[in-house]
Parts: structure tokens; C-alpha cells; sequence
């Protein structure tokens, strides 16, 4: 039987653009075919910022729109709390934020949702990484030991960005023991293979051609570092210069890997370079921090561009009944998403 993947990806606040394009799918699904975004996946999967709104889609009440309306200045200047200690550097020797505000407005609007909180017939993946293990942890509700984890304190966990957040606590296993947990990003800011491997575990008589993926990215960085610098770099330069966790966090690759094991036509990547474009003539800043009124207005202007270049395409694919061909992210030189051509 067929299945729809829908993969978000990491970025902080640029998670923003991710939310408004969906709700503008949402509108469309709705008013034209019936439909809404919940009717159309069957696996949810995210990383950071995308596992606040993928839990959120899968395990709470919130509407889309209200999900979008989380990215908003006052929400984000609550979360974005930075750290007032007495010896404390920007991130340096201390997260830059001191986390509280995060985790206050996860709780207040997941409320009781739990991971198993998923509509029958359909589950949710979310990506962090425990550093006492030492190893990538997926949390997803086709696991019996993670289906009881309250859903903001994953999404709270797969949010802690190394040196933006504090380190968070989950206990889950069994037994029940403490696990420390980082930003998924760091080694799957982009979920979708993850996904892809957990549609064949969780529906192993769905074939690889049955599936379909929507993978929505939050802007590619495209400030320069400087290579002849970087030379002379050290800890204290790649963090506040080469912007390590950024380098460490690029989901190129799993774009690449996804489209190549796809069925033509069977998926889109959603995502464009944070430049000067035909149809995004002003673009956001590439941080994933920059909570400004007229950043966070910018990041939804660019998942209104999205919805203009992929909205008909998405609406389709979540329909199956999309005859083009995958989509990557947009050419910046056209404006255009580039078509998968082989």
C-alpha cells in the first residue's frame, strides 16, 4: 500500500518558512480537494525545529495554522532567551540561550500529547542524538518504550542545539534510565532516510516504489567562509567564524541519497538557497537565530515563494496524483526547482 513520507528538516527559527508553506498546502488541500494535511501522511519525521512541528502535526490539536503561528516575535523571544550569567560568552563557554523559555512554550502548547499519540495507521520519527552513548537516537511511536515520552519533552530534546541550548534529559528504555540528548541535526538534520528506513520496518510489504516523500528544508546557507582563513583556524574561530555546527549540519547529502533510491516522480525536496532570486527578491537572514520582526516576516515570505514554486506539485503528490518529475530545490538562477533528470 502506498505511503506519504512528510521530512522536516533543522534550522532554528527558519523553521518558520517549513510552517507558513504547509499552511498555505493546508488551505489548498482544504478548500479545493476536501482534504487536509493530517489525512495525507502516514509518517511524520523531523529534526530540531522539525520535530517541533511534526510532533505537533501528529500528536496534538493544533491546527497547521497555529503551528505556523508559533514562529512568531514574541513567541520566539521567549524561546530565544539568551543567557545572562556573569561569566557566560554568546555560546562560547555557556549555551547562548538559556532554555526555560523553549521548553515552557513546548509544554504549554503540546500540553499532555505523547509520542503514541498518533492517529491509527500512522506514526511519527523524531531525531536526536544521546551523547553519553555516543550515538544517533530515533524516537518514534512505532517503538513501545518511546510511545509513553511526553511530546514536548522529545521535541524539546531534538531542539537542543550543542552551544545555542542546554543539554536535555529524557529517561526511556528499559529500564527506565536518564538519557542526555542533543540537536538530532548533528548527524540527521535532514530525517528523511531515517524515515524511509522506518516505513520499510514499520509497513514491510510496502514496496520502495510505493513510497512517496515530501521533504521540506528551511533555506540553504549560502554565506561565505573564508578557505585561506580557515587555515590558521582554531575551536574558538570554526565556532564563531566557520560556523561549525552549520558545516556539520548540511543535508545536501541525504537530498542527494533520497532522490537517487526514489521512484521518478515520487519525490520533492523543498528548499531554496537564502539569496537574491527571481520571485525572493529580499531573503532572510541564514541564521538560525535571528528572531527580528523583519527576519521572521522574510522566512515566511520565502515559504510563500515555495508555495508558488512546489505548491501544485505538493498538493498533487500528497494526493498521488502527481505525474511530474522529483523536484530538488530551487535553482537560484532561474528561480525555478531543478527537475531530476536521470
Amino acid at each position: 500500500m502506498a505511503k506519504l513520507i512528510l521530512s522536516l528538516d533543522g534550522g532554528g527559527v527558519r523553521g518558520a518558512a517549513s510552517a507558513r508553506f504547509l499552511t498555505l498546502v493546508e488551505d489548498e488541500l482544504q478548500r479545493n480537494h476536501a482534504r487536509s494535511l493530517r489525512d495525507c501522511v502516514d509518517l511524520y519525521a523531523g529534526t530540531s525545529t522539525g520535530s517541533i512541528i511534526a510532533l505537533a502535526l501528529a500528536t496534538t490539536d493544533l491546527s497547521v495554522e497555529a503551528i505556523s503561528d508559533l514562529y512568531n516575535v514574541d513567541t520566539a523571544r521567549k524561546i530565544f532567551k539568551e543567557n545572562r550569567g556573569l561569566f557566560e560568552i554568546d555560546g562560547l563557554n555557556a549555551p547562548k540561550y538559556e532554555g526555560k523559555g523553549k521548553t515552557k512554550v513546548l509544554r504549554d502548547n503540546f500540553g499532555s500529547a505523547k509520542v503514541g499519540d498518533v492517529a491509527a495507521g500512522k506514526h511519527v520519527l523524531v531525531v536526536g542524538y544521546a551523547i553519553e552513548k555516543r550515538k544517533p537516537e530515533v524516537i518514534k511511536s512505532t517503538t513501545a518504550e518511546f510511545r509513553g515520552l511526553a511530546s514536548y519533552k522529545v521535541a524539546d530534546a531534538s531542539s537542543a542545539a550543542p552551544t545555542y541550548f542546554p543539554t536535555q534529559s529524557i529517561e526511556m528504555g528499559t529500564p527506565r534510565e536518564q538519557n542526555w540528548l542533543v540537536d538530532g541535526g548533528v548527524t540527521a538534520n535532514n530525517p528523511t532516510m531515517c524515515a524511509i528506513a522506518e516505513i520499510r520496518h514499520a509497513w514491510s510489504d510496502t514496496s520502495l516504489d510505493d513510497v512517496r516523500v515530501l521533504s521540506i528544508g528551511t533555506g540553504y546557507r549560502t554565506r561565505k567562509i573564508n578557505g585561506p582563513d580557515s587555515r590558521g583556524w582554531g575551536a574558538v574561530q570554526w565556532f564563531t567564524q566557520g560556523r561549525i555546527l552549520e558545516v556539520l549540519t548540511d543535508e545536501r547529502v541525504v537530498a542527494y541519497q533520497a532522490m537517487a533510491i526514489s521512484r521518478p516522480g515520487s519525490y520533492i525536496r523543498v528548499n531554496a538557497d537564502m539569496c537574491r532570486q527571481p520571485g525572493l527578491p529580499n531573503p532572510p537572514d541564514d541564521a538560525m537565530d535571528d528572531i527580528s520582526r523583519k527576519n521572521i516576516n522574510r522566512l515566511k515570505a520565502m515559504g510563500e515563494f515555495w508555495f508558488e514554486r512546489y505548491g501544485a506539485s505538493t498538493v498533487q503528490l500528497l494526493l498521488n496524483t502527481y505525474q511530474g518529475p522529483s523536484l530538488d530545490r530551487i535553482d537560484p538562477a532561474t528561480g525555478q526547482p531543478w527537475p531530476q533528470t536521470s
